[in-house]
């Protein structure tokens, strides 16, 4: 049995006032609801870990980045190492998110990269795979998503798949439970293809306009084990719905 696991992507949002007050409504929602059995992750932006890490410590909420380097050190400005992260007690780092694919032109090897890196440093990679409009209407979503499986998952990967559909993040547009079903069999046919029985158990999420009133249907689907979730993470009471309808597993 595998551990759901729902993930909270702030991407750029968050100011030292208003975070400290997401999570404080975030952990007092959960202190006063039944104990899900469900790992809760939430990555803010870069300038607000130092902040959220004392106020998380000890809390049924872990802290997580949304990129790293793949470099332990060195003269990279503006880029964060994965040990400066574990360092400041994050646990996971999303990596290959289809807007850093698009905005800063990471492609499959890099997130390889990084997905090792990360490894190394004791984070959990939650690498991102997913296919666009025109691959989708061409035929050519399995394809192109097999390839990302291929490219961006290093050997002895033991961290978690994010399934999101790039047509379906931030468009309020959300796969339908059948779509979800058959390319999440895919990929799960395509993760046992390349690791062998590690493959069966490496946890698959779908991203890509997670919200309070599709996320029951979603998370039921089998093999899905939770979820990527972007804007719906910056609003606590929203984001807790989500979390508790996780199914019993």
């Amino acid at each position: 049995m595998t551990t759901p696991i729902i993930v909270g992507n702030w991407k750029m949002n968050g100011l030292s006032a208003d975070s400290a007050d997401r999570v404080k409504a975030l952990l007092a929602g959960l202190a006063s609801q039944r104990a899900t059995g469900t790992e809760v992750v939430i990555c803010p932006p870069f300038t607000q870990l130092a902040l959220l890490a004392p106020q998380l410590k000890g809390s049924p909420v872990a802290l997580g980045a949304q990129n790293c380097h793949m470099d332990e050190k060195g003269a990279h400005t503006g880029d964060i190492a994965p040990g400066m992260l574990t360092d400041l007690g994050v646990t996971h780092v999303i990596l290959g998110h289809s807007e850093r694919r698009r905005d800063h032109g990471e492609v499959d090897e890099t997130v390889r990269e990084k997905a090792v890196s990360a490894a190394k440093a004791g984070l959990t990679p939650v690498v991102c795979i997913g296919e666009t409009e025109d691959q989708r209407q061409s035929g050519e979503a399995q394809d192109a998503i097999g390839w990302q499986i291929k490219g961006s998952l290093p050997d002895g990967f033991a961290g978690v798949v994010a399934y999101e559909p790039i047509w379906a993040i931030g468009t309020g547009l959300a796969a339908t439970p059948d779509d979800i079903r058959t390319t999440v069999a895919f990929i799960r046919a395509e993760l046992v293809r390349q690791f062998g029985e590690s493959g069966k158990t490496l946890r698959i999420l779908y991203g890509g306009s997670v919200d309070a009133g599709n996320a029951a249907s979603i998370l039921a689907i089998p093999d899905v084990a939770g979820a990527l979730v972007g804007g719906a993470s910056l609003k606590p009471d929203v984001f807790l719905s989500i979390v508790h309808a996780v199914p019993a597993r």
